[in-house]
């Protein structure tokens, strides 16, 4: 029986992709984008919003736009994990907000660093969080105070436009870009550009979901590029031209994908191009049916890297790309860039471990003045995906005073594998989606491990989630918790974690293994980790990293 000729020239609604002609909003988010710009919400929040306070702010903004201007609302206090998912939107925010500050690449002066502590000391309660993203989170601000606090960013070259949203999101880089001595090459002028062309331009202020990229020279693959939308891997080709790998479609949450090359040689000066083509096709051709499969990685598993190319080609760019080399696998598992670094001038690079990366504003102001009094260029920070910082340009004479300095203050250079380790995300404290605390446990149970197995020195990553969403990357750790609620030994509904192990990059990278079933509350957590550590300790084969471990224990091993 043959199918019925169709005669509307409607298109067919798939997933709304504006390529194919439908552009009509089919969920609410989509709605709001098209109803009013998200960067038109800047004006609003100086004009009316600022001198009228919280309840005078449109829900569409309260709950949607604002997040353009790197403006989320903050967790009501006191709400239990168990009330997440019950509660309305409404009924879990407070009147304050976290506000993102974009850092791209990590790069921080001492003037910027300085500002951002009078701000969180003035307007944030005096607490600061290093994200895995290189961005700094504020924490108590008040609709009131975030034109004097734009003000204040903007005097010293910072922003938070699109540090949230829709859009194309703070770009990472690696901390030493500029100074390492083996980096492939320096990629902070390529991310400058397209930060400076780009970002709150309302050519990518509606893309179908977040945008995270990626671009680095790291032989360390410090960016975990593996995990970004987009991502531009530092490479030399057969003549030894340095350029880039291009690889898309990466992304963590409820559905893991790695980013697949998509197998060109990208020079510095296509960069920007580059970057828009691959952008443009997200925002063109991207899923904007449903918010759970509006991401990248969701069309590059349907296309491939071969169609994914042709379209970036044909449409985009209007000229082919040569191909290239692959990049090579990272040199070192651990890519946080902790210890003492010589630099290419001589001078040394101190990266020190935060307290899963809370930090007091107070501290940040000292972190500056320390930085421009030891610093042979006037003071020069840098953050980490790893929710580690940097202190450049340090004299060899200097460097044992610095590492002194630090660890008075709680931030180690020399740090257990524990402590080195160990991420965590907002957590309960201030995020609405997360149904468990995270900061302190995850500062908790380092600490317990230190006292438990004192003599462990093998590298260990520790990721520490509130919920699904994978902001700490639980799925991509050694030992990965992922926050739910858990029966307890009684059979009270708890706070806990979902286990997953064995998680690595680089590679053969894979995700980490999860049992059915197996879960442990808060408090078993530490005697979890320290029995299944002991376990690998025992029965591990010479060399054999945990990862590898996991790979092939059997299942009563690790539960």
């Amino acid at each position: 029986m043959s199918s019925p000729t169709r005669t509307s020239n409607r298109p067919v609604r798939g997933q709304g992709q504006w390529a194919l002609g439908y552009r009509e909003p089919l969920n609410p988010t989509e709605r709001f984008k098209k109803d009013s710009d998200g960067l038109a919400v800047r004006q609003r929040i100086i004009d009316i919003y600022s001198k009228a306070g919280f309840d005078s702010i449109d829900p569409s903004d309260l709950r949607g736009r604002m997040r353009w201007m790197g403006l989320y609302t903050q967790r009501a206090q006191g709400i239990p994990g168990g009330k997440t998912a019950v509660l309305e939107p409404e009924e879990l925010e407070d009147s304050y907000f976290m506000m993102r500050v974009r850092t791209d690449g990590g790069q921080l002066s001492g003037a910027q660093l300085r500002t951002i502590a009078g701000i969180s000391a003035d307007f944030g309660r005096d607490i600061a969080d290093i994200t895995d993203r290189q961005n700094v989170q504020l924490h108590w601000i008040r609709i009131e105070d975030v034109p004097e606090i734009w003000q204040r960013l903007e005097s010293v070259g910072l922003q938070t436009t699109e540090a949230c949203g829709d859009v194309p999101r703070g770009m990472l880089n690696c901390p030493l870009a500029g100074v390492a001595r083996d980096e492939v090459l320096d990629a902070s002028g390529v991310l400058a550009e397209v930060v400076e062309k780009y970002v709150g331009s309302p050519e990518f202020s509606n893309l179908p979901r977040k945008w995270k990229t990626s671009m680095s020279g790291c032989i360390d693959h410090c960016t975990e590029p593996e995990l970004d939308d987009v991502s531009f891997v530092g490479v030399r080709n057969g003549d030894g031209e340095e350029g880039y790998d291009l690889w898309v479609g990466g992304g963590l949450s409820t559905n893991p994908m790695l980013a697949q090359r998509i197998g060109v040689f990208v020079r510095p000066e296509q960069v920007s191009e580059v970057w828009a083509g691959v952008t443009s096709i997200f925002r063109d051709y991207g899923y904007r049916r449903s918010r759970n499969h509006a991401r990248m990685k969701f069309l590059m598993a349907d296309w491939g890297p071969e169609k994914f190319r042709q379209v970036l080609q044909d449409e985009y760019l209007h000229a082919p790309l040569p191909d290239g080399p692959a990049a090579p696998p990272a040199r070192h598992d651990e890519r946080d860039h902790v210890g003492v670094t010589k630099q290419k001038d001589g001078t040394n690079a101190l990266g020190f471990a935060l307290r899963t990366g809370r930090i007091s504003g107070s501290l940040l102001g000292q972190l500056a003045d320390k930085a421009e009094e030891l610093g042979t260029r006037g003071g020069r920070i840098r953050t980490t995906t790893q929710q580690k910082m940097l202190i450049l340009d340090i004299p060899d004479e200097r460097v044992e005073e610095l590492v002194d300095w630090l660890a008075e203050r709680d931030l180690q250079v020399r740090p257990s594998a524990f402590r080195r380790g160990t991420m965590a995300c907002t957590g309960l404290e201030f995020c609405k989606l997360a149904i468990v605390e995270t900061k302190n446990h995850a500062q908790d149970l380092y600490n317990e491990l230190e006292k438990r197995l004192p003599d462990f020195d093998e590298p260990i990553s520790i990721n520490v989630n509130g919920c699904p969403n994978s902001c700490a990357r639980f799925q991509t750790a050694d030992i990965g918790f992922k926050g739910s609620m858990v029966r307890n030994a009684v059979g009270e509904m708890v706070g806990g974690f979902q286990v997953h192990l064995g998680g690595h990059l680089g590679t053969e990278a894979a995700f980490g293994r999860k049992f059915r079933g197996h879960k442990v509350t808060q408090d078993e957590t530490a005697d979890y980790c320290e029995r299944v550590l002991r376990t690998y300790l025992e029965r591990r084969d010479p060399g054999e990293r945990f990862a590898a471990y996991v790979a092939r224990a059997d299942e009563t091993w690790l539960i």
